[in-house]
């Protein structure tokens, strides 16, 4: 066994990757306050072909020069817009119909394990602020809030790894995985 060498890995473009079919899936960076986290997210978009990242509230937009160390490039791949309310968003995502789901710990959340999407739909996945989580106002419009299971004593992962999990859950649930 040997590691590959970048060449091998058969990336895209970043032409490529704007003609590639994407997955239904939309991201919301909701008030984050670390950009390493934000550049983090939109490298995990880029890796799982997400169509657009909706950027809101203090989140830093990739006009921020200090992103570059962890988007690498990723916010060129990637479709993003700001918008800094939350109603503005939802209205706009509601009229398009797309299923909003929180992630969040919630009383009437579901495990993620527990998540079926349903095909021919788009989702747009919120992810909150790394202290207070996601706002009320996405929490109140979301049609399913999704938990991932912790068993140790924090209960708490890192903003950009929760999105991790979901979108690798998203994408694998889509059907999109043998790429």
């Amino acid at each position: 066994m040997r590691k590959l060498k970048n060449t091998e890995l058969n990336r895209k473009s970043i032409e490529e990757f704007k003609k590639a079919e994407k997955t239904p899936a939309i991201v919301i960076l909701d008030n984050i306050r670390s950009i390493h986290n934000v550049g983090s997210i939109f490298r995990t978009s880029d890796s799982f072909l997400i169509k657009k990242v909706f950027i809101c509230g203090i989140t830093a937009t990739p006009e921020n020069q200090r992103m570059g160390k962890t988007a690498l490039g990723s916010t060129d791949s990637v479709d993003w817009e700001y918008m800094k309310e939350p109603k503005e968003l939802i209205n706009k995502l509601e009229k398009d119909n797309v299923i909003i789901v929180s992630v969040e710990q919630a009383d009437q959340s579901i495990k993620i394990q527990d998540f079926k999407p349903v095909d021919g739909f788009n989702y747009a996945f919120v992810f909150g602020n790394e202290v207070d989580g996601v706002r009320d106002e996405f929490i109140k419009a979301s049609k399913h809030v999704l938990e991932i299971p912790q068993a140790g004593t924090k209960h708490s992962l890192n903003v950009s790894v929760a999105a991790g999990v979901v979108l690798w859950d998203y994408y694998k649930k889509c059907g999109l995985d043998n790429t």
